[in-house]
């Protein structure tokens, strides 16, 4: 037996030849363009994908992801004391008597701003819906960028 290079169309079989026909398929091409986060999260693989090789998707999703963690640690350790601290020194003035607090008055205000907060949320919610769901798409569409960010993002957090 003895392999052609030229291909028969489905369904059609040369009757007096004994050779068998196998088309020849160029994997090169063939992984080009069924790249394997293709089959998994749809053709749309997005832009970033094509231009750059996966190792700087990585190492760009990964800076970026850590110098992210790395603000948000920082801004949240300085918010949390700062909140934690002024309360703090609220209650060292209340129990001092340097001031009176209405904690009823507190509740209420509380309470109200909960409505009013609820109220605008409902009617935020389309705005936040579309926003999720283009975050999602680019994430989809880019999947090797935004797995370096998030392990980037938790090693900044912890370092």
């Amino acid at each position: 037996m003895h392999v052609t290079e030229r291909s028969i169309k489905a369904g059609q079989e040369e009757p007096d030849s004994e050779d068998e026909v196998y088309e020849v398929v160029d994997l090169t091409e063939y992984a080009r363009r069924h790249q394997w986060w293709s089959r998994v999260f749809g053709n749309s693989s997005g832009p970033i994908a094509e231009k750059y090789s996966v190792a700087t998707q990585i190492v760009m999703g990964g800076v970026t992801g850590w110098c992210a963690g790395y603000v948000f640690q920082r801004v949240g350790k300085i918010a949390a004391t700062a909140i934690g601290g002024g309360f703090l020194l609220l209650q060292i003035a209340n129990h001092s008597g340097y001031v009176q607090v209405d904690w009823k008055k507190v509740e209420k205000d509380v309470n109200k701003a909960k409505k009013h907060l609820k109220k605008k949320a409902n009617k935020a919610a389309p705005e936040i819906n579309t926003f999720i769901e283009e975050a999602t798409d680019f994430i989809k569409r880019n999947i090797v960028l935004s797995s370096g960010f998030v392990g980037g993002f938790f090693l900044g957090l912890a370092s």
